[in-house]
């Protein structure tokens, strides 16, 4: 698939595989066919299920809790390497809690990201703040030697267009001013919010509802499920996707076609 093609990749947020394979999670895995497919929230140890997709391989990176986070990589293309959390992580303080999958391809880096949650009362906040520089020091190391893929959760709506009800949600978790700056600044290291290059101005395109309120309903949502690449990869973007018809999850899907 590499060279000349354009590779088609999807991120979601399970919230769950166990539960989203209830609710058609491998209709839509054989309907999207993509090349690359990343998971996060899986919630599951690799032996408490059993899924193959015939011509892909499977990365999984389980927190050590059970039943949190997680994350999985499902690839068409074998890679050159692969690699789980980032680099340090226990020596600077992080939680082994599955959070990221990083493959290495001829010609691109492809990183998989479910970052912390800042949670109610913002009790985590610091200790996103740290994850935050770490990870963006992490992407810029591998963006020296080759461009960078990332996608995930990640857990913030950079701007007031990215949620519904911005004023409301001024300082709450997800968009404090402390978490979209660290947004800011990953974007500032060198690297496109895939949509927002694309689509600049589009409203009302979230990514996940609250399943309180029945946010979904009203549309109620945030854009916090990304693509995100090296700022050199702008011109081979085909399209960035936001499969907001995809249920399953209190988080759709979100897509990114590149002419690599």
């Amino acid at each position: 698939m590499e060279g000349g093609n354009a590779m088609r990749f999807v991120s979601w947020n399970v919230n769950g595989l166990r539960a989203c394979l209830r609710k058609g999670f491998e209709e839509f895995f054989r309907i999207i066919d993509a090349d690359i497919v990343a998971l996060q929230e899986t919630k599951l140890q690799p032996h408490q299920i059993e899924l193959a997709f015939e011509g892909y391989e499977q990365y999984w990176h389980s927190a050590v809790k059970k039943g949190y986070s997680g994350t999985a990589v499902f690839t068409r293309i074998p890679p050159l390497a692969v690699s789980y959390g980032l680099p340090d992580e226990a020596e600077l303080g992080f939680a082994p809690e599955g959070r990221v999958i990083t493959l290495e391809f001829e010609t691109f880096y492809f990183v998989t990201c479910y970052t912390p949650n800042a949670q109610r009362e913002l009790t985590r906040l610091s200790y996103r703040m740290d994850w935050e520089d770490a990870f963006r020091a992490y992407l810029k190391s591998l963006d020296a030697k080759k461009p960078v893929v990332i996608c995930g959760d990640l857990n913030v709506a950079h701007q007031e267009i990215d949620l519904k009800n911005a004023k409301s949600n001024r300082g709450n978790a997800g968009f404090t001013d402390e978490e979209r700056g660290k947004f800011t600044e990953l974007l500032d290291a060198g690297f496109i919010d895939t949509f927002r290059a694309l689509y600049p101005d589009r409203t009302g395109i979230y990514t996940w509802w609250s399943y309180l309120r029945k946010a979904r309903d009203t549309n109620a949502g945030w854009r916090i499920d990304y693509f995100v690449t090296s700022a050199r990869l702008r011109e081979k973007i085909a399209d960035a996707t936001i499969h907001n018809e995809v249920f399953g999850s209190d988080h759709c899907p979100v897509g990114l076609e590149l002419d690599l």
